[in-house]
């Protein structure tokens, strides 16, 4: 499987966007979905995730009530929503994906990564 986001952008703070990460070659039904950030000079980060089906999402504290995560595993696509942007969002954000439960926060157990979008947001 093959994974790709795209849909950055430059958004002024407490704007939106809407994020997608397409999957060829494969479906990503079986696997949890998670998105990844890495802002300049800093070490990747987790965001968010989604269980196989999207009956479960799991969030890091600094995008509680502002991101979402969704999945449409028919269309091979995962989504992520982030509303009410602040300027520490500013990063490039990865699509991973991963087949166990375990350790959804940790980068290095997602063995599918996409190619980043750049999501900038201005004050």
């Amino acid at each position: 499987v093959q994974l790709q986001a795209f849909w950055g952008g430059l958004v002024q703070a407490g704007g939106s966007l809407r994020l997608s990460c397409a999957a060829s070659g494969g479906t990503l039904s079986n696997y949890i979905m998670g998105w990844f950030r890495q802002a300049p000079g800093k070490e990747r980060e987790f965001v968010i995730a989604v269980t196989w089906n999207g009956g479960r999402a799991y969030y890091a504290d600094s995008v509680k009530g502002r991101f979402t995560i969704s999945r449409d595993n028919a269309e091979n696509m995962v989504y992520l929503q982030m509303n009410n942007l602040k300027p520490e969002d500013t990063a490039v954000y990865f699509c991973a994906a991963k087949e166990g439960q375990r350790f959804l926060e940790r980068a290095s157990y997602y063995h599918i990564w996409g190619q980043g979008t750049l999501v900038t947001v201005s004050s």
